[in-house]
């Protein structure tokens, strides 16, 4: 713990140090110091990673790097109440058992084996979170798949590790897949249609090329799953026991219009005169106002228990550093040294940004380097250099290097620490190592090829 300390003093106090010396300001190289304190005990103290946040923000206020009132506009209040009104609706829609019993009734069909379980699991993975967020998607798909391997007695590790992977793919193809999906549409000024007209395709190509890979990967625990579920499936009481309620299909009712209204809600905010964006923020809102009144038992439990405080704490006081470091220059300053070291051609920045982001994505969080990348693509933006294409590369980036690693992600860290509570099973660096970076690199591979065909595409 001492060791830890010492380390996160020195290698802060070294961060600004350096940054003094390739030319930022006394004030700018002290905030730089801060920023680093806060994200390297966010790396070394993960637990604790609140505390070093707080204590960093309130160090940058009392220097008068940043008042309040700036504090509070760089916190992203816009995106944390897209993510409480999102996270209202699902934990109403998760209680009703609804996605269980989906896959209940996929497992009920004839020549049901264990290839198209391995699938199926992969899909309802990346499907579940590019529509409700990892975060959610994660939860549901632990009690689902323990719940599988408890009925049919199979080991649990390799569908937990591929329904990880395919997650963070997932939550890459929509606005709603991931908190730095909805940050960087708010930063970027992206719509839900651009995700899916940008986003969804490439993470489909990538989701399809990952099961391919993790089914040949895992090819023998296939071959187990398969006589598994031909020796147990007939007397298990699994496949029979499950039903929805009038409840469910209200709460999958008001999900779906939410979706739907979201979607369009360019389309909407251009026909009623809204400024850009404010219907999407606002929708979940209201969806899950209309949550609260239809389940008004259930209402305080949704916002004591089911939101997510925790997170949403860290990501305030983390993009609100992040937004210090643009404010005060210092992110200006490092995208010109990085235009002035690789140029300004949009493929060069354009891998630089994806396979960055995405490698640092797999030692840190990826909330913490999309909050750190976001002012340096502003920045560059305001170098006259598009950015368009490089906000992807980010997104990119962040959800598939979040692969490479066991704490990659916040659905990685989730995963795991259900596995060890319930199971008790801990996953060694290099079990996950071994098969996450061959999918990390090689989907970062696959956009970034998408994204230097397409360039033109991705730039309209």
């Amino acid at each position: 713990m001492k060791k830890k300390f010492l380390l996160l003093f020195l290698f802060s106090f070294l961060s600004g140090i350096v940054g003094h010396l390739i030319g930022l300001t006394h004030d700018q190289s002290f905030i730089l110091t801060i920023f680093s304190f806060s994200i390297l005990g966010i790396l070394f103290f993960w637990e604790l990673r609140l505390s070093f946040l707080f204590i960093g923000s309130g160090l940058l206020v009392l220097t008068h790097s940043v008042d309040i009132e700036h504090f509070i506009k760089f916190a992203s209040l816009d995106v944390i109440f897209f993510l409480i009104g999102m996270m209202i609706i699902t934990s109403m829609l998760k209680e009703t058992g609804v996605f269980h019993w989906l896959l209940v009734q996929i497992m009920r069909m004839k020549a049901f084996d264990g290839r198209k379980l391995f699938i199926t699991i992969m899909l309802l993975s990346a499907t579940l979170s590019a529509m409700i967020g990892e975060v959610t998607s994660m939860i549901i798909m632990m009690v689902i798949i323990l719940d599988i391997c408890d009925s049919f007695k199979i080991d649990p590790l390799p569908l937990v590790i591929s329904s990880v992977l395919t997650t963070n793919i997932g939550s890459a193809s929509t606005l709603l897949g991931n908190p730095i999906g909805i940050l960087i549409a708010m930063r970027g000024g992206l719509s839900f249609e651009d995700f899916l007209t940008h986003a969804l395709p490439v993470s489909v190509i990538v989701l399809l090329i990952t099961m391919f890979i993790l089914c040949v990967w895992y090819r023998d625990y296939i071959k187990k799953i398969s006589y598994k579920l031909l020796e147990h499936r007939k007397d298990k009481d699994f496949l029979n026991s499950l039903s929805i309620d009038f409840n469910a299909k209200v709460s999958m009712a008001i999900f779906a219009v939410t979706i739907a209204l979201i979607a369009f809600h360019k389309i909407l905010e251009t026909l009623f005169g809204i400024e850009e964006n404010n219907l999407l923020i606002i929708l979940p809102i209201i969806s899950a106002g209309v949550a609260m009144l239809y389940r008004r038992d259930k209402a305080r439990y949704y916002i004591e228990h089911e939101i997510e405080w925790r997170s949403l704490l860290f990501f305030m006081f983390l993009f609100a550093q992040a937004g210090v470091i643009q404010s005060s220059g210092i992110a200006q300053f490092f995208a010109e040294k990085l235009v002035n070291i690789v140029g300004n051609h949009p493929g060069t920045l354009s891998g630089v940004i994806l396979f960055s982001s995405g490698i640092l994505s797999g030692i840190l969080d990826n909330t913490v380097v999309v909050a750190s990348y976001i002012p340096i693509v502003k920045s560059l933006n305001m170098l006259h250099i598009s950015s368009n294409s490089l906000w992807w590369c980010v997104l990119f980036g962040a959800c598939y290097g979040g692969n490479i690693t066991a704490i990659g992600s916040t659905a990685n860290i989730i995963a795991l620490g259900i596995l060890e509570k319930q199971k008790n099973i801990k996953i060694q660096f290099f079990d996950w190592f071994k098969i996450g970076v061959i999918i990390g690199i090689s989907s970062m591979l696959i956009s970034y090829f998408i994204i230097i065909l397409y360039v033109i595409y991705f730039n309209n």
